[in-house]
C-alpha cells in the first residue's frame, strides 16, 4: 500500500517553502527600495537591552514554559505516528491479487496477525485488523466487517483528538497569558497618576516610565502571539499525520482484507489450507 500520507507530508512542505521563496524574491527587494534607509534607521533602536526587555519578562517566562511543554506533547505524538506508521511496512496479510478470504480462514489469519503483534508492539493497524478478523469469524459477513473497520477507525480518530485536549489548551492559553501581561502594563501605566502640577524634568520621567510600561505590555502580547501561531502550525501538522495514519489503516483493511472476504458455508470451503497455499500434488 502507498504510503500517501507521508508524500502528502512531504507535498505539503516543499510548497510552503516555494511560496515563502517567491514571496521573499518579490517584497524583500521592493521593501528595502521603499524603506531601507527608515528600516536601517529603525534598527539602530533595537538594542541588546530592547532586545532583553522584549523576550524576558514573568509573562515570557511562563509561555516559554507552556510552549516547551506543548512542544514535548507534540513531539511525543509525533513519535507515536512515526512507530504506528513503521507497521505498515509489516506483512499481515497476503497481497497477491485475486486472493478470496473465507470465513475459516480467518482464525488462521488472526493467529497470524495477533503473531506479528507480539513480535512488532501494538499498532492501530494490528488492532483494527485483529477485530475485522475476529468479527468475520463470528458474523461471516463482510458487510459487519466493513462496518466494524469503520468504527474502529473512528474510534482510534476519537482516542486521537482526545490526547491533544493538552496542547489545545495550551495554544489557547499562550495568548491568553499574553494578554494579561498586556493588561499589567497598562495598568501600570495608568497607575502613574496626572501630570498637572509637575516640573518638566517630572513630567519627562513620568513620560518615559509610562512608555516603558506600555513597551512591556504590548511585548507580551507578541511574544504570545507569535509562540501561538508557530504552537499551532505545528499542531495542526501533526494533527493531520494522526488522521492520516487512522485512514491509511482503514484503506488497508477495505484494500486488502474486507474486498476480498468470500461468504461462503463451511461444507463449500476446500481442505487444501489457506488459499493462498498450495499443496504439492502426489
Amino acid at each position: 500500500m502507498e504510503r500517501t500520507g507521508t508524500e502528502r507530508t512531504s507535498r505539503d512542505g516543499l510548497l510552503l517553502l516555494l511560496a515563502v521563496v517567491v514571496v521573499g524574491l518579490i517584497c524583500i527587494p521592493l521593501w528595502y527600495l521603499r524603506f531601507g534607509q527608515e528600516a536601517l534607521e529603525g534598527s539602530a533602536k533595537w538594542d541588546q537591552e530592547r532586545i532583553a526587555r522584549l523576550l524576558l519578562g514573568p509573562e515570557q517566562i511562563i509561555c516559554y514554559a507552556a510552549f516547551l511543554w506543548a512542544l514535548l506533547l507534540l513531539a511525543a505524538r509525533w513519535f507515536e505516528v512515526g512507530r504506528q506508521r513503521r507497521a505498515f511496512a509489516t506483512d499481515w496479510l497476503p497481497t497477491d491479487p485475486g486472493i478470496r478470504i473465507l470465513p475459516e480462514d480467518a482464525f488462521d489469519l488472526l493467529r497470524r496477525t495477533e503473531q506479528r503483534m507480539a513480535r512488532h508492539g501494538s499498532s492501530l493497524l494490528g488492532n483494527q485488523l485483529r477485530l475485522a478478523l475476529t468479527k468475520f469469524a463470528a458474523s461471516r459477513s463482510g458487510r459487519d466487517v466493513g462496518e466494524t473497520v469503520r468504527v474502529q477507525a473512528e474510534t482510534d480518530l476519537g482516542r486521537y483528538v482526545s490526547g491533544m485536549a493538552t496542547v489545545h489548551y495550551l495554544a489557547w492559553a499562550l495568548p491568553a497569558i499574553g494578554f494579561l501581561g498586556t493588561v499589567r502594563g497598562l495598568a501600570t501605566s495608568l497607575s502613574l497618576g496626572g501630570l498637572s502640577g509637575l516640573d518638566v524634568d517630572t513630567v519627562g520621567e513620568r513620560l518615559g516610565e509610562a512608555t516603558r510600561h506600555l513597551n512591556v505590555a504590548f511585548d507580551c502580547t507578541l511574544v504570545a502571539l507569535g509562540l501561538s501561531i508557530v504552537l499551532m502550525f505545528l499542531l495542526s501538522a501533526v494533527q493531520r499525520d494522526q488522521e492520516e495514519v487512522v485512514l491509511d489503516g482503514q484503506q488497508y483493511c477495505l484494500e486488502y482484507l474486507v474486498i476480498r472476504l468470500y461468504e461462503v458455508e463451511a461444507t463449500d470451503r476446500p481442505k487444501s489450507g489457506l488459499p493462498w497455499e498450495t499443496q504439492p500434488r502426489t
